[in-house]
């Protein structure tokens, strides 16, 4: 009796091995057949099960697939995992996917950690009538409560006014200026969304703010890509469990403003994004198929807020760690802050144009950073006819904006901070069109003008007050420029000395 279980034991064990082995040949084959008879881009044959995960860096996936496009071309098909992906390489073939094919490529792929969070809400993952209706909602009311006009630029400089106050505290000696930074632009973000600001030693922002921080980094790491490969395998990948545990409270904190905010409403005062919607939501509580519900609202809300929260900061860090390293730059940024504002006043959007090496320092800051080097990937509506290829409908696509950003063709050192990129012989500011940190098309960010604001003012504000230097005995040369990758790439951890300027008196 005793024989015949283990018998039967090993007879369930073989079925379940053979089971698998016939699950792993039944995928190859159809890998075989999807190769030989479509037009897919070429690319590395798949592997089984792992597809090509064998030739990656799941911690700097960029530059492997920027090393694959050296031999596959600028349009070539990836599998990691069971999961097809197509990259396109290049400011003229993305420029062509996104404006000439823009709504072939105008998808969101379902990607499973944000299919969790988000459930196909909000602005950022979403798709067909919520995504537009989300939208072009967002659009009118970041406009209606500020973006672009004078009104963002007022609040954007009183931020800047605590901004130096707290630089100004640590009296020249050495802080960290990620969190603060963060704190700063979330601020000008909540301004739109909230009517408020939340002063910077407000503990419970603060908290907001780290879990932030830590999903952005989690969602951009190797064991969340794969546990967005293989989902089933969630149970083996506790990543993701911290990456919902950090969206619930999350939540949390926003659904209680929401509450606030709807036993407060005054529709003869609306204070901002959220106040908007819920008026809204109210106007629309008999149409049982409208999108202005609570699931839209919370992930709408979230979409902006860390949009607005984490490019503009992170790019602001990278600004300063790069004035430490080039200080000769630095003071040609502060000689012409001196010329054409002074010390006396507050730096306006209309001082831009005045300013061309400053506002090639800062396009430069933005090239060099390269902080979404893979952008958002998009998904195809249909079966796409591109470049000689068929992409099938529902394929992911992967903008490898990096690409473009560190193209020799394109700029003279593509690997080196040169303010020049944006330069003139004469010293005049030159616009690029290759340069598109905000993306193209119909999924370019909705924040791009409140960005391009906040960055100018912000960065030419604390120049204006500061000095900005490595911590004592650190020599500006041996700054490491080295990425942090997560969904976004920041600079390692550093600390930052703001000496204050003496204040100097127009000649």
């Amino acid at each position: 009796m005793t024989a015949y279980k283990v018998l039967l034991q090993d007879l369930t064990i073989s079925s379940l091995v053979y089971g698998a082995l016939g699950l792993v040949a039944i995928f190859y084959l159809i890998s075989l057949l999807e190769r030989y008879k479509s037009k897919l881009p070429p690319g590395p044959f798949p592997m089984p099960f792992i597809g090509n995960l064998n030739l990656v860096d799941l911690n700097k996936l960029y530059l492997s697939l920027t090393e694959l496009s050296k031999t596959y071309g600028q349009v070539f098909t990836v599998y990691l995992g069971p999961k097809k992906k197509v990259v396109l390489v290049g400011y003229d073939v993305i420029k062509d996917a996104f404006l000439n094919h823009n709504e072939e490529f105008g998808n969101r792929p379902e990607i499973p950690i944000f299919k969790k969070i988000g459930e196909g809400h909000g602005v950022v993952f979403s798709n067909g009538e919520t995504w537009k209706m989300m939208r072009r909602f967002a659009l009118h009311n970041l406009r209606d409560f500020g973006m672009g006009k004078k009104l963002i630029e007022y609040k954007i400089q009183d931020e800047l006014h605590s901004l130096v106050t707290y630089f100004g505290s640590h009296k020249g000696k050495p802080f960290d200026t990620s969190i603060i930074l963060k704190h700063a632009t979330s601020n000008i973000i909540c301004s739109i969304l909230l009517g408020k600001r939340y002063e910077y030693d407000d503990y419970e922002f603060q908290y907001l703010l780290k879990l932030l921080d830590e999903n952005v980094k989690l969602c951009g790491s190797s064991m969340i890509e794969l546990y967005n490969y293989y989902p089933f395998l969630g149970f083996m990948i506790g990543a993701h469990r911290t990456v919902l545990r950090n969206v619930q409270e999350m939540n949390n904190f926003f659904h209680k403003l929401f509450e606030k905010h709807t036993l407060h409403l005054n529709i003869n005062h609306l204070t901002g994004f959220v106040d908007s919607f819920l008026l809204k939501q109210q106007q629309e509580t008999q149409n049982p198929k409208t999108e202005f519900h609570e699931k839209n609202l919370l992930f709408t809300t979230m979409d902006l807020f860390g949009a607005g929260s984490e490019t503009t900061s992170t790019t602001l860090c990278w600004g300063l760690l790069l004035m430490m390293k080039y200080p000769e730059v630095q003071r040609r940024v502060q000689a012409e802050i001196n010329k054409v504002i002074s010390l006396r006043r507050d730096p306006q959007v209309q001082d831009r144009k005045k300013m061309p090496y400053t506002e090639a320092v800062i396009h430069e800051i933005q090239r060099f950073a390269d902080i979404v080097p893979m952008g958002l990937s998009h998904s195809t509506t249909t079966d796409v006819k591109f470049r000689g290829y068929v992409i099938p409908k529902g394929t992911e696509v992967i903008p490898l904006f990096t690409s473009i950003f560190k193209d020799k063709t394109l700029w003279e050192t593509p690997h080196k901070f040169n303010p020049a990129h944006f330069l003139d012989a004469a010293g005049n500011f030159v616009k690029k069109d290759c340069f598109i940190p905000f993306g193209l098309g119909r999924r370019v960010c909705i924040g791009e003008s409140l960005a391009r604001m906040e960055l100018f003012l912000l960065f030419v504000g604390l120049l204006q007050k500061f000095t900005f230097k490595p911590a004592p005995g650190v020599d500006p040369a041996d700054l490491d420029l080295t990425a942090e990758v997560g969904l976004t790439l920041t600079p390692v951890p550093h600390l930052v000395c703001a000496i204050p300027l003496e204040e100097v008196h127009d000649s």
